[in-house]
């Protein structure tokens, strides 16, 4: 069975069909679908390590993620996925758990993998090396700024998020606003750290170090942080924190201390992960399009493969205000008389 009688079969030219089977370039979906069905009729099974022989390329994508059971990169994973959706192109995923050696490991084994393109979620690891790794095959940054491939970074405005956040609380009359942050060293939580303290300050408010905590983007993390600043005994009437994910957490300290969300404590996230809109209240949070975010990083991938340089727009995320937060009540605030 060749290529040629499965064109025939499809009603196609063969140069359609090889473009299907090598992921060359995206074809109209009727024409895939004939395609499909005659390869399935004709039983036609074209030798895939001598297509990658034979063009160069494994059709593989290595992904450079932080924790696959992460909801965040779960979602951005889906994404990419479905960027892929109609292309021969696979994915192949390894976790650098924010530990740059570990990072550096999954780099080089993707490599070793010799996989036909890169994308990094976030994470530790030097600039020099995904700069090396770029030199070799195209590389797509999200969440992450590299000056030397500031074309190749998908970013998101954290700081205005966060300064969304903090106009939204002031507004409600919140003036003691505790915080939870991310990783010391990671981008983002940077900026949204950044964005809080800024905030603050705009709006005449005080950047209380004792009611500063840090996290590391996980629930266990936010449960631990908010119970440390109950603990603490200092006031306050409003809990941000820099992720969805700490502030699940979070809701399970203050909902096992008898703290009622909204009444006695208002409390945000940053992501709009899946979840926030069925926690208990519903999350008010800021949303940043996880999963286009994983979208727009495949198609820039396919731009890079087909030496095109692609556009990747700064995105700017917008506050999704649900039953979490609410205004300031008289009775005595969480932490303190």
């Amino acid at each position: 069975m060749t290529l040629v009688e499965v064109a025939r079969e499809a009603g196609v030219s063969p140069s359609t069909v090889s473009r299907i089977l090598n992921g060359s370039a995206k074809v109209a979906s009727d024409k895939r679908a004939r395609v499909e069905a005659a390869i399935h009729k004709l039983e036609f099974a074209p030798n895939a390590q001598a297509q990658a022989l034979a063009g160069g390329r494994s059709f593989s994508v290595g992904v450079l993620t932080q924790n696959l059971s992460s909801p965040f990169y779960g979602e951005t994973l889906a994404g990419i996925e479905r960027g892929f959706v109609g292309t021969a192109y696979h994915l192949l995923a390894v976790s650098g758990h924010w530990d740059a050696e570990q990072e550096r490991e999954a780099l080089n084994l993707l490599l070793r993998r010799r996989v036909d393109a890169l994308i990094v979620l976030g994470g530790v690891i030097e600039d020099a090396a995904l700069n090396r790794a770029a030199e070799r095959l195209p590389l797509v940054v999200v969440g992450r700024s590299l000056d030397s491939l500031a074309e190749r970074c998908l970013m998101t405005d954290n700081q205005a998020g966060m300064r969304q956040v903090v106009e939204h609380l002031a507004a409600l009359g919140h003036r003691r606003i505790a915080y939870i942050g991310g990783p010391e060293g990671q981008h983002d939580a940077f900026e949204r750290r950044e964005g809080f303290e800024t905030a603050m300050r705009d709006a005449g408010l005080t950047v209380f170090p004792e009611l500063m905590r840090r996290g590391d983007y996980t629930e266990v993390s936010g449960e631990q942080a908010a119970a440390t600043l109950l603990e603490a005994g200092h006031p306050f009437t409003a809990l941000c924190c820099a992720n969805d994910q700490m502030a699940f957490g979070a809701r399970l300290t203050l909902y096992r201390r008898g703290v009622r969300v909204p009444e006695d404590l208002s409390l945000t996230g940053f992501d709009d992960l899946f979840a926030a809109k069925y926690t208990t209240p519903p999350l008010t949070t800021v949303r940043q399009s996880v999963s286009e975010l994983g979208e727009q990083a495949a198609e820039a991938v396919l731009q890079l493969l087909a030496s095109k340089t692609p556009s990747l727009p700064i995105h700017l995320p917008q506050l999704v205000v649900r039953e979490s937060t609410g205004p300031v009540r008289a009775a005595s605030p969480p932490g303190g008389a």
